[in-house]
């Protein structure tokens, strides 16, 4: 899975196994302000509510697909307990919510804050681009030696 965001869109690219698990023939598009909040989690299985609606669940190894409850459809991809992201979407036309597992979910928080150019780049490439800010030097610890 690749994160792509420009102005206007974050786009979800799926590969061709992810597609097939997740009954899902297209990627993801979102509109960039139907983004509500982003939030990174260690353990997405907390996050996932409803019943697959076509999807893939083999629980703890794989979730992929939409995710059908109450609230509404969610767009799931989790593999195992790996750090992970959750977007709440607010208007957009087909899901509620992404969950997905990422090793760039710090790099999408990051990037969407950003302003970016109006075409796709790769959400590490635009967080790694950015300034980042001076971390104040932190003093170090001094621990006791055993007797």
């Amino acid at each position: 899975m690749t994160l792509l965001l420009d102005q206007t869109q974050l786009e979800v690219v799926l590969s061709p196994i992810e597609r097939a698990a997740a009954f899902h023939r297209e990627n993801i598009r979102v509109a960039r302000d139907t983004i509500a909040k982003v939030q990174l989690t260690d353990d997405a299985w907390t996050w996932l509510r409803g019943v697959p609606s076509p999807g893939t669940h083999l629980p703890g190894v794989l979730a992929a697909g939409s995710w059908k409850s109450a609230s509404g459809l969610d767009f799931v991809l989790i593999r195992r307990r790996k750090p992970s992201v959750v977007i709440d979407l607010d208007g957009d036309a087909d899901f509620q919510r992404l969950i997905f597992t990422t090793r760039h979910g710090l790099a999408l928080t990051q990037a969407l804050r950003l302003p970016v150019s109006t075409e796709l780049a790769d959400v590490s490439d635009i967080a790694g681009s950015a300034a980042s800010p001076d971390r104040p030097r932190q003093r170090p610890v001094i621990r006791p030696r055993p007797a």
